[in-house]
């Protein structure tokens, strides 16, 4: 079958082969992540803070599509708050797999499914974008894939599922490129479909790939008119847009809860000063996190010169850079090709910077003040995910272009880039729902309330997800701040009236707080053996 410089997608051994790399890219994730499905049940990659908030989004998505399909973001949670699922990335796009399993132990299996489908969902995007692009070699594409799938700063983003969920960037390219090349109406739609699935996960990525695909389709209607407008199918116009316009109506009805979260809580806004706590210097981009076993202990000196380095070390690989130099010097695409794929690599790179270049003035805070949607993202150096993927992509060129000079060169970059991924991740075990929890009347508020005790709570709201005042986000609704605060005195009368008016029935107290005795003839206190107290505010 001849192949010529055409994509193996377009070939029907390609087809076969994509149906390959699919459990190949679920196997290599397994092993990557691993442990992450020994105990799945049980235990939460990174830490038990964002992770339990995210595996409680993923489940409320599929408990909110059989209860309230028509008012979805109106969770449990911040009770009795509106759109408190808009409160984060919403991860909306994964509520079919919270339609499967109830409570805490089900939400744990499903979060790391996902997590480590995500990366199996990154490999193979990146792969088989390669393809597309015209890589020959499928030991090249493996060095896109695994370039993007497993940077070193997708270790420090281990507990941010909705970053990490970057698969279907460069699947929705790939398809919409082939759908480009043949001619391909059905590629087309796909391509637009898995787009705006993309954009179902958040807006943390969403928003940057939307504005990147508004530019991507006025190049190509550019380039459309320089050629004179040659002709089109009737289906492939319909195919665009249709699709482009369910992307737009995606993207509106994922926006409509984020802006009214906009309106309703100023505090949801991020400024510069925000921005710039957050803003990685360049070095920042060299840096492997703590995490990572060939060069987290290597680097630690130069992690402690980042002010925040959980998002300040975002390193993109060392082997990545040094064939992403490659693929743009002697690479077999195009100088065109090269110099736009580089190009993409250094504005991401610039961006993800914030701040520390030139103040941000000439590259991100233009968007922060200007950019619809831009005013709630504080984490520039997240758009790492769009050098990683350009980068990759260059390396892949650039073996494919060496492979028959060097013939081990493909193995030993797939090795290396691979080895750069390794991590030392923790598993932790998140706590159970306590007794007073679990034997607790709706609404209810858990006490002592923090960013990292509500994540527990809503972990464990899993279990039919009762009406909680408490919550954890990425910003504190200045509701909650009056509550955590009128709330810390419990049980005392005025706690306890203050409560009553905002309609709180039941409050939990956590060990190891020792609440005082009960002060206040309307509650009725239940201890139980785990320490855990309960008090029923009578009405």
């Amino acid at each position: 079958m001849r192949r010529g410089g055409r994509s193996f997608l377009v070939s029907v051994h390609g087809r076969r082969e994509a149906l390959v790399a699919a459990p190949a890219s679920l196997l290599l994730a397994v092993a990557m992540t691993w442990p992450a499905l020994r105990h799945p049940s049980t235990t939460v990659p990174e830490d038990l803070g964002d992770p339990l908030l995210q595996t409680w989004q993923a489940a409320w998505g599929g408990h909110a599509l059989l209860t309230q399909p028509g008012h979805p973001f109106d969770a449990n949670v911040f009770w009795p708050l509106r759109h408190s699922l808009a409160f984060s990335d919403s991860l909306f796009g994964y509520a079919p797999a919270g339609l499967v399993g109830t409570g805490p132990a089900a939400a744990l299996v499903r979060y790391n499914l996902l997590y480590v489908g995500a990366f199996a969902l990154a490999f193979l995007g990146a792969y088989l974008l390669a393809r597309q692009l015209g890589v020959r070699s499928r030991l090249a594409a493996t060095v896109a894939g695994a370039a993007f799938a497993y940077a070193p700063w997708r270790i420090a983003q281990a507990g941010h599922l909705h970053i990490l969920s970057a698969g279907g960037i460069p699947l929705a390219l790939a398809l919409l490129l082939r759908g480009h090349r043949r001619r391909s109406a059905g590629a087309t739609m796909a391509g637009w479909l898995v787009a705006a699935w993309q954009l179902t996960l958040g807006f943390g990525l969403g928003l940057a790939f939307g504005y990147g695909l508004v530019v991507i389709a006025a190049a190509v209607a550019v380039r459309w008119l320089g050629k004179g407008r040659p002709g089109l199918s009737a289906r492939l116009v319909a195919a665009h847009l249709g699709g482009a316009a369910v992307f737009l109506l995606v993207g509106l009805a994922m926006a409509a809860p984020y802006l009214a979260v906009a309106r309703e809580h100023p505090e949801a806004r991020r400024t510069a000063a925000d921005v710039a706590l957050f803003s990685p210097p360049l070095r920042g981009f060299l840096i492997a996190p703590a995490e990572d076993r060939l060069w987290g202990g290597a680097l630690a000196g130069a992690r402690q010169s980042l002010g925040f380095a959980p998002e300040m070390a975002m390193g993109v690989g060392a082997t990545v850079i040094v064939l992403a130099v490659l693929g743009v010097l002697l690479g077999p695409w195009s100088l065109r090709r090269r110099l736009l794929l580089a190009g993409t690599a250094v504005v991401a790179l610039g961006m993800g910077a914030g701040t520390t270049v030139l103040g941000g003035r000439f590259t991100y805070l233009p968007l922060l003040y200007h950019a619809p949607g831009w005013a709630g993202i504080r984490t520039p150096g997240r758009l790492v995910v769009f050098a990683s993927l350009a980068m990759g992509l260059l390396g892949a060129a650039a073996i494919d272009k060496l492979r028959r000079r060097v013939p081990l060169l493909p193995w030993l970059a797939a090795a290396f880039v691979l080895l750069e991924g390794l991590s030392t991740i923790p598993h932790p075990r998140p706590p159970l729902p306590p007794a007073a929890f679990a034997a607790a009347r709706p609404p209810l508020l858990v006490l002592p309330s923090d960013a990292g005790r509500d994540d527990a709570a809503m972990f464990w709201s899993t279990a039919g997800f009762p009406a909680l005042a408490n919550g954890s986000s990425g910003f504190v609704p200045s509701e909650l701040a009056e509550l955590r605060r009128r709330a810390a005195s419990f049980p005392d009368p005025a706690s306890v009236a203050y409560l009553r008016t905002r309609g709180v029935r039941t409050v939990v107290v956590l060990p190891p707080r020792q609440a005082p005795p009960v002060s206040v003839g309307s509650l009725t206190r239940t201890a139980y053996g785990d320490g855990s107290v309960r008090y029923v505010i009578n009405p």
